[in-house]
């Protein structure tokens, strides 16, 4: 077997050794940053330099960035935390949306609660006409992702954002996915709350921060000392904040070159994949440029993904946030996708490093485990 190819940027990625770097000296130290010692105070100001490096990533203030413990937790803030400012009305959110959304948002039934789940159509782009029939009724908040995670669809949040505007709703988006791989603008679309995490932009794992509209009420889920301005109480992890601050500013400064270069190794993968006979799921919507998620008729796609783990390349079958799930993905299902071809789902998502010569290795391998799977098959019949 070759050296491994990684080519499952959406799951996490690699952590890049100037962020490391940063980390470093905040490990070593008796960091905590409300003490008001030496220590101390650089471990606050540390904070206070990566919140103002997070913000303007995403085109925000550093005062509406709270610091999480990933993207999972703050969907789960974001969500919980305003409907307990709310009396129970109506929550929206995609089909499509992520399993931290679309379960927060389940379980505030028990308080009350009606959740809608709007649609979207076969290339995953949210129903706009379903979402303004929803808004006819009372409704305190709207969730739409930005990028999904299994497609890489885009979604219009501006359009999304004016329909919630004209009836009163907040919004909220998980921009997880998103964040590094296109321009983030939280302010000059009028958004409410907004989730990124640092693990997907070369950034450590157990970090991420909920941007949050200061004209928003939200409701607290961790009570303690009131760090974050109250909304995130506990002692901050200040190497992971570093990391994620620093993450931020690199992936920002190198967004446009690293756009073109995986657009074009996106545009020599799928032309490979059509030639191959592939699905390609979301492939007339604007996308993230470096994710493909396709499938093969009478592959399964667990199988797939394993016979290519063999040989070296390491591909999803899906999210990675839901991999114990033996069901078919329920984003493409909620894009009419049968639930034959959504089992044999398999996404590739491509990261800086990647090369062109990895993913031509891609392809031919690809080819031959299709080749030597097929003909199993038929021996089986």
């Amino acid at each position: 077997m070759s050296a491994a190819v990684y080519l499952d940027h959406n799951a996490t990625t690699v952590m890049d050794p100037r962020v490391l770097d940063a980390m470093l000296p905040h490990l070593g130290q008796p960091v905590n940053p409300t003490s008001r010692h030496g220590f101390g105070r650089a471990a606050r100001h540390a904070i206070n330099m990566a919140r103002e490096q997070v913000a303007v990533a995403v085109g925000a203030h550093p005062s509406q960035v709270t610091f999480t413990s990933g993207g999972t937790e703050a969907d789960n803030l974001a969500i919980k935390g305003i409907a307990d400012t709310h009396t129970p009305s109506q929550i929206i959110v995609s089909a499509i949306e992520h399993p931290a959304v679309l379960k927060s948002a389940q379980a505030l039934r028990w308080n009350g609660w009606q959740v809608t789940t709007t649609g979207v159509n076969v290339d995953g782009q949210l129903d706009l006409d379903q979402l303004q029939t929803a808004l006819k009724q009372q409704s305190a908040l709207v969730s739409v992702m930005t990028a999904n995670n299994e497609t890489g669809v885009l979604q219009d949040i501006a359009a999304i954002a004016e329909l919630t505007k004209q009836r009163g709703a907040l919004l909220h988006t998980d921009a997880v996915q998103a964040l590094g791989k296109i321009p983030l603008d939280f302010n000059a679309l009028g958004l409410h709350a907004m989730s990124v995490s640092g693990h997907k932009i070369h950034g450590p794992q157990g970090i991420g921060a909920l941007i949050l509209d200061k004209h928003v009420d939200i409701q607290c889920l961790q009570i303690g000392g009131g760090q974050e301005r109250g909304l995130r109480s506990g002692t901050e992890n200040v190497a992971a904040i570093v990391g994620f601050g620093l993450a931020c500013e690199l992936a920002m400064r190198e967004l446009p070159q690293q756009a073109t270069s995986l657009t074009s190794l996106q545009i020599q993968l799928e032309n490979g994949l059509m030639d191959l006979g592939a699905t390609i799921f979301g492939s007339r919507a604007p996308r993230l440029p470096n994710t493909s998620f396709f499938a093969f008729s009478d592959i399964d796609g667990e199988t797939l993904v394993m016979a290519l783990d063999r040989q070296g390349f390491f591909v999803a079958s899906g999210s990675a946030c839901s991999s114990d799930s033996v069901e078919p993905s329920h984003v493409l299902l909620a894009m009419g996708v049968t639930p034959d071809l959504a089992r044999g789902a398999v996404r590739v998502s491509l990261g800086r490093d990647n090369t062109v010569a990895q993913v031509a290795d891609f392809l031919l391998t690809l080819r031959m485990e299709l080749t030597r799977m097929k003909r199993m098959t038929a021996l089986a019949v």
